[in-house]
């Protein structure tokens, strides 16, 4: 008997390994593929405006860094007693604005450095729904909770999201010939907007999908559908009943990779993961015999695997 359906999910064309270059741009199910990367000590880099949800704002990030076009004060809106970018997530709010232009234009110069050398580029989109700002009329990245009234909210065509796709694919190209792309649609359901309103929101944004990877010009990896289909159980969600909990997050990496990272790369996940449990091991006796042992042993296998790859670093960061 069958308890479960199981999705099979397409093996990447171009595989990921420990010389490729990952970007990943989108809402906050990205940040969970950040952490796995970082965790296995991939070459990644992430959201240079911070996480986004919708396909317009993902464009005006990467339009932005890729033209290096840089921020000035009077791009900035102070409400309250923060300085604010409506392009932007609310990471970057700050009292003072030239600490949110400094930390806005480092990120804009080190995405432009990242997408020039990207192997991989994986966007994650969250929802169709988008907020324009009433005094001129903008599409925003984030409304860095300001009242409604100040806002429209609309949902974008799947016309509407294919173009926008389709224009961060050649704002990339423009400077990287190179890089592949995977869309992949947000397991986070946003039920603020509705039930139904949800439903309709993923299904434009995988009917635009769709059509680019109908196009070659993109993959699919199937989150969603794992979450919703695989996962069909709230004991794989948060509290909320609305983000996928860490149980969740591992599964569906743990197919990720088996689809995009090579096999050779796979095997040296199994040594790093190895000496990062070592590395969280906290030790009974510090000064015993047998705990400088093991600190010895551990240090042989980091030298070892860093011969191979030395780029890798099990420093944390802000360490001598």
């Amino acid at each position: 008997m069958k308890f479960r359906t199981e999705i099979k999910c397409i093996p990447g064309s171009v595989k990921i390994d420990y010389q490729s270059n990952v970007v990943l741009l989108g809402s906050c199910f990205s940040e969970h593929m950040v952490e796995k990367f970082n965790y296995f000590k991939f070459n990644t880099y992430a959201n240079p405006f911070g996480i986004l949800f919708h396909p317009r704002a993902i464009e005006t990030a990467v339009q932005k860094c890729v033209n290096q076009t840089f921020y000035g004060q009077n791009d900035l809106l102070q409400y309250g007693e923060a300085w604010i970018s409506l392009d932007h997530h609310s990471s970057f709010d700050q009292r003072d604005p030239q600490l949110v232009l400094q930390g806005i234009n480092n990120e804009i110069e080190i995405g432009y450095q990242e997408l020039k050398r990207a192997s991989h580029v994986i966007i994650t989109l969250g929802t169709s729904w988008v907020y324009r700002w009433k005094k001129d009329g903008r599409i925003v990245g984030n409304c860095h909770k300001i009242p409604q009234k100040y806002f429209t909210k609309e949902l974008l065509t799947s016309r509407e999201i294919q173009i926008s796709l389709r224009q961060i694919i050649t704002y990339v190209r423009s400077i990287n010939k190179k890089a592949s792309f995977i869309f992949t649609l947000s397991p986070v359901r946003h039920l603020k907007d509705g039930f139904t309103e949800n439903t309709l929101s993923k299904a434009l944004l995988y009917a635009a999908i769709q059509a680019l990877k109908e196009d070659g010009l993109a993959a699919y990896f199937p989150a969603f559908e794992i979450m919703m289909d695989d996962l069909r159980d709230y004991r794989f969600y948060k509290s909320d009943l609305v983000h996928p909990n860490e149980m969740a997050v591992d599964y569906i990496w743990e197919l990720f990779k088996n689809s995009w990272i090579s096999e050779s790369s796979i095997r040296t996940m199994v040594q790093i993961e190895d000496i990062q449990k070592s590395l969280s091991h906290k030790p009974f006796d510090p000064e015993s015999e047998a705990h400088k042992k093991f600190l010895r042993s551990l240090e042989l296998k980091i030298e070892h695997l860093q011969t191979r790859y030395p780029q890798i670093n099990f420093k944390k960061k802000g360490s001598d």
